[in-house]
């Protein structure tokens, strides 16, 4: 469909308003753009899911317990399944380490003392790992974003790919959803460009899908994707204890979790909503919930996720099916008023749409969540300094025998 009957048929022709002020590869370049996004995301703010849920019960977790008293048995189910190529890895990459102060992609940031050792460095070493162990290599698809894509791709070139294959390495741009007014008007963000974000990070399969990437799986004859975030430097890629633990338990998802630091800990748990795995947020649990224990005396809802999941690529493909809901978010929007200047607000002053991990969980059969070693396994980069930062990173790196 052309770009002006799209807009016709959602009501947004009110993006083509600086149409003759622009070139003819200005025009192409904003129907391109137009034709190429999806404005039936605009429904949801009539719709917007409600922070109500079904009822809440606990899930068990595989704790270390259990996972060090069938080491083996797991890591030989895994290792069978790495070997057999049954297993890819998925990198979420598409943010910028703008919050590090950084103008490059956020997998791109420094986090050695005395050598250069990127974010991304850290991701292929722990990747190699299992490569070693394995001795078979792991296709791993990196999502990337309109944002960092070229620097993305660039990077990993002038690395020479970390030294992995690059055969075996596929980037894919994350789709990106409009981004509206309050009464559903797609903003523009320059005269020739529409205001759009990441469709969360619930959309990568989707983006996967769309970028053709499921032919690549089946012909690699993939039936496991390990997704995971950019930003946690010690997580464990393709951990062949965690896959054989999902396939042993015949569970369709794995998800990989620590047990909380404190009992109110703003992370999410891994849990059950009217039966079906899912994941309550932080701000949701009440006290008696934080508080509620087993017989062992131990706390129940005390496992938080980390974004490192193993799904089924079948199930995967039904989730998708099953239209994933978009979650409404209320953003501070830069764009162009209808004067043509560039506005940059002070509060928010529309939507952008996201999807989450947390409505896949919620989509799927069934869920093992696997708990690791906090100090071995988590360390996030979301701030320059404090908790979650480049340095408590650094310090988990140094503890975990890492040179900086």
């Amino acid at each position: 469909m052309k770009a002006t009957e799209i807009l016709r048929q959602y009501g947004q022709e009110q993006l083509l308003r600086f149409e003759s002020e622009l070139t003819d590869e200005q025009k192409q370049k904003l129907n391109d753009q137009i034709e190429s996004l999806d404005f039936s995301v605009l429904k949801n703010i009539n719709e917007k899911p409600t922070l109500k849920k079904g009822e809440i019960t606990p899930l068990k977790c595989m704790e270390l317990d259990e996972i060090n008293a069938r080491s083996e048995e797991l890591e030989k189910a895994g290792i069978e399944a790495i070997r057999a190529g049954k297993v890819g890895a998925v990198l979420l990459a598409g943010g910028m380490g703008t919050r590090l102060g950084s103008d490059d992609p956020k997998g791109m940031y420094n986090v050695g003392i005395t050598r250069k050792l990127s974010i991304f460095q850290c991701l292929m070493n722990n990747l190699f790992d299992v490569v070693h162990k394995t001795e078979t290599f792991i296709p791993l698809f990196v999502m990337t974003s309109d944002l960092n894509h070229e620097k993305t791709v660039e990077f990993f070139d002038d690395n020479n790919y970390f030294g992995y294959p690059k055969d075996y390495i596929f980037f894919f741009k994350q789709e990106m959803a409009p981004a509206c007014d309050y009464n559903g008007k797609v903003f523009l963000e320059a005269k020739d460009k529409v205001a759009v974000s990441p469709n969360g990070n619930g959309g990568w399969f989707l983006s996967m899908m769309k970028n053709n990437l499921l032919d690549t799986i089946k012909n690699f004859d993939i039936e496991w994707l390990n997704v995971f975030a950019v930003d946690n430097v010690c997580q464990r890629i393709c951990d062949p204890k965690f896959i054989g633990a999902t396939l042993l338990e015949k569970r369709t998802v794995g998800a990989k979790v620590v047990k909380k630091a404190t009992r109110d800990e703003r992370v999410g748990v891994i849990c059950l909503e009217d039966g079906k795995p899912s994941i309550v947020e932080y701000y949701e649990l009440t006290d008696e919930m934080m508080d509620l224990a087993d017989e062992r005396g131990e706390r129940v809802y005390n496992f938080g996720v980390i974004l490192n999941y193993l799904f089924n690529v079948d199930e995967l493909v039904e989730i998708v099916n099953k239209s994933l809901p978009y979650h409404v978010v209320e953003k501070k929007i830069p764009y162009v008023d209808e004067n043509g200047n560039t506005v940059k607000p002070e509060s928010p002053n529309g939507y952008k749409f996201e999807q989450l991990v947390l409505d896949m969980i919620h989509l799927a059969d069934s869920c093992l969540p696997y708990e690791v070693v906090r100090e071995h396994e988590f360390a996030p980069i979301k701030n320059k300094t404090g908790v979650d930062s480049v340095e408590s990173a650094r310090e988990l790196l140094k503890k975990n025998g890492v040179e900086l």
